[in-house]
């Protein structure tokens, strides 16, 4: 199978030349046409860094990257991209199908008065996500998960072909965490998807291989993620908790008994 993503011996620094270590040293990935990747590591690890140097919205000072067998830059339009924070002002007097149009903007050939085909393409990618029938609501009524789902409705409105998402599950309540997971395992099965998260449960879960960085990055299978791993990349003894369905989240009872170093109990 063709690679979609090619990261070769890659290092960045923020300020060059280097007045310190480099925030990405030496890493190496690639990304499959059938991948489903998750991309776990502690805060200033890189996570957000390695998503913009595929999007290419920075570039490597040694190394190599291509997407889709070329320089990033000149495939951006083709990869969707939801950030951690989406700068979507929640005053701004627009509707659920606004924001999704927005993804359209690069193949419009007027600007922002989208066409026929523009506004199909939104409607098929908001009922992908489950949101058609929010269409005509206003953006600032969406829950934290609607908004997360009409982002990645954005993302497929333009047709991507690669699907990178930071910390999509932050923010948001156990039910619709649910629905975002069960809408990623259905997209996955049509586009490669990166996924950068602090969850290591939720990767783990969910993922088909676990990517761990931590300025320095290495690719597991899930099976393979053992709780030294972990350590190794957080740099402390990691606590996972494991909820069974209708847990309640936060519930006082749901923090006693976990295990530390990755160990994981069902409460």
């Amino acid at each position: 199978m063709n690679p979609v993503v090619e990261i070769e011996h890659v290092w960045f620094w923020y300020t060059f030349p280097p007045a310190s270590q480099p925030v990405l040293e030496d890493i190496s990935l690639t990304v499959f046409a059938d991948d489903f990747l998750g991309l776990v590591g502690p805060n200033g690890g890189g996570k957000t860094t390695l998503l913009r140097l595929i999007l290419g919205l920075i570039r490597p000072q040694r190394g190599t990257i291509r997407v889709f067998g070329t320089s990033p830059a000149q495939v951006r339009h083709r990869i969707g991209y939801v950030p951690q924070h989406a700068r979507v002002d929640v005053a701004i007097p627009a509707t659920v199908l606004d924001v999704v149009l927005t993804g359209r903007l690069h193949r419009s050939r007027w600007g922002v008065c989208y066409g026929r085909a523009d506004r199909l393409a939104a409607e098929n990618a908001l009922e992908r996500v489950g949101l058609k029938h929010l269409a005509g609501r206003p953006w600032q009524s969406l829950s934290g998960g609607q908004r997360q789902r009409a982002l990645i409705a954005r993302a497929l409105a333009a047709e991507s072909q690669l699907l990178l998402l930071d910390e999509p599950t932050a923010n948001i309540d156990l039910p619709s965490e649910q629905t975002l997971t069960d809408l990623l395992h259905e997209l996955s099965r049509h586009i490669p998807i990166v996924l950068a998260s602090h969850d290591i449960a939720f990767v783990t879960t969910h993922m088909k291989r676990v990517a761990c960085l931590n300025r320095r990055l290495t690719v597991h299978r899930v099976d393979e993620l053992s709780s030294d791993r972990l350590r190794e990349i957080y740099g402390q003894d990691v606590c996972t908790i494991v909820h069974r369905p209708g847990c309640p989240l936060f519930d006082s009872g749901c923090r006693q008994g976990c295990r530390l170093a990755g160990e994981t109990s069902s409460l």
